[in-house]
């Protein structure tokens, strides 16, 4: 079958080094795509948010499958704009609804749904425009550290902790009252801080059915030791030595079954992957976030250590049969270091020249922010550039080709973090 894949980022160009190994993949087409996407299928300039140059190239092109990467196009109804017109409902849009994705799409609408399925997590408040001084007044009250969310999508930048209630109450103003993250922060919630370790949980659901993929712990923070404001995600390992059996059946019987099965009380269309962003509290799991398609920089390592065809799970999703799969993965960890730019997260700049890739041994360079210039050369084109994923007998192990690689890679102005899995190398 002919495959369109959306998206431009590390988790883009993992997906498309999967897909490509498929005996059921004929034709992979990646869009935008970026400069290592290339290397497993055909880029093709669409935005991915263009819906109409999307449909247009799945007629021309007899689109079989859609799988849209990132959050975008799943919150704007890409799954609805297929499924309501005749033309092209018969493709698959690997994702959910537009409802579905209000997981994502609406911090509030998600704090409200694991309200009212009973789903762990922290206690909240929201607040806009219109109850503005009742926030102000609500944040002298609340206890530090004190957790701001803009409601929508911040490209995973969206969340500000703060231990300073005055530093809490600018942030709140900046984004209600002067748009710091434009539309996302029309509307803010305040929640209570979790004091615990973070780790990421992955389904793929067909709306009664589920599968669990690899678990994964990614690392937000610009600055080793977790310091310095969020980013896109700086590296991420799998599996997550504090997951063991009993507690991931708790994850399944408090969090990921109560979720499905709200979806499905709630008859919210929802065919595709959820992430669950989850902390252990005193050995209970809480929901932090929901997302409504996989992780980045987790899918380098998650996707990776699959040993599952992806392009037959998703028809097995499509046909409600998820329940006739059984997931199989390496047993091996799987560790990534994400380069970055100089100055990322804030402003940085593009068009470095990236060399050294011949240098790196036993190692997957999954592209995220690069392109090829007329000339073929390989340049930066993002704040998050080379994601290095490596294997081995534990996550230290796989670590140390990971930063080999890291080191082997060349552009000016390259950034690591070099203590990415700190807690499980003591």
């Amino acid at each position: 079958m002919n495959i369109l894949l959306l998206g431009s980022g590390g988790r883009e160009c993992t997906f498309a080094w999967k897909i490509s190994q498929s005996a059921l993949c004929n034709q992979l087409y990646i869009a935008p795509g970026n400069g290592g996407t290339g290397s497993y299928g055909s880029n093709v300039a669409i935005d991915v948010n263009d819906f109409e140059a999307i449909k247009a190239f799945c007629l021309k092109e007899k689109v079989d499958m859609v799988l849209p990467g990132s959050e975008d196009p799943l919150v704007r109804g890409i799954y609805d704009f297929f499924q309501n017109d005749e033309q092209i409902k018969h493709i698959q849009v690997a994702g959910p609804s537009a409802a579905g994705a209000q997981l994502e799409g609406s911090k509030s609408f998600a704090k409200a749904f694991m309200a009212r399925h009973d789903i762990p997590t922290a206690a909240y408040h929201e607040f806009d425009d219109n109850n503005f001084n009742e926030g102000l007044d609500y944040l002298k009250t609340c206890d530090t550290p004190i957790v701001l969310k803009a409601d929508g999508l911040a490209a995973g930048k969206g969340v500000v902790i703060t231990e300073d209630r005055a530093e809490a109450a600018k942030v709140f103003t900046e984004m209600i009252r002067e748009k710091s993250f434009g539309d996302a922060g029309r509307k803010v919630v305040i929640e209570g801080f979790l004091d615990g370790i973070e780790c990421s949980v992955f389904a793929l659901t067909d709306g009664m059915n589920y599968v669990l993929l690899p678990d994964a712990k990614d690392y937000k923070r610009i600055g080793e030791g977790d310091s310095g404001p969020n980013t896109g995600g700086m590296g991420a390992v799998s599996p997550v030595p504090f997951v063991d059996a009993t507690f991931m059946q708790k994850i399944k019987e408090r969090i990921i079954e109560p979720t499905i099965q709200g979806l499905r009380a709630e008859e919210l269309t929802y065919q595709g992957f959820i992430f669950f962003g989850l902390i252990k509290v005193e050995n209970e799991p809480y929901v932090i976030e929901y997302n409504c398609r996989m992780g980045d920089p987790e899918t380098e390592v998650v996707i990776p250590r699959l040993e599952n065809d992806l392009p037959e799970l998703l028809l097995k999703m499509k046909a409600g049969q998820l329940n006739e799969v059984s997931i199989r993965h390496k047993k091996e960890a799987a560790t990534t270091v994400m380069m970055v730019s100089e100055g990322y997260p804030g402003n940085y700049e593009k068009g470095k020249a990236i060399s050294g890739f011949e240098n790196c041994k036993d190692v997957l360079l999954f592209h995220a922010g690069t392109k090829t210039d007329s000339n073929g050369s390989l340049k930066t084109n993002g704040g998050r550039v080379i994601a290095a994923t490596a294997f081995g007998e534990n996550i230290q192990e796989a670590l140390k080709k990971s930063y080999a690689a890291a080191e082997s890679v060349s552009f000016a102005g390259k950034y690591y973090r070099r203590d990415i899995g700190f807690e499980f190398s003591k």
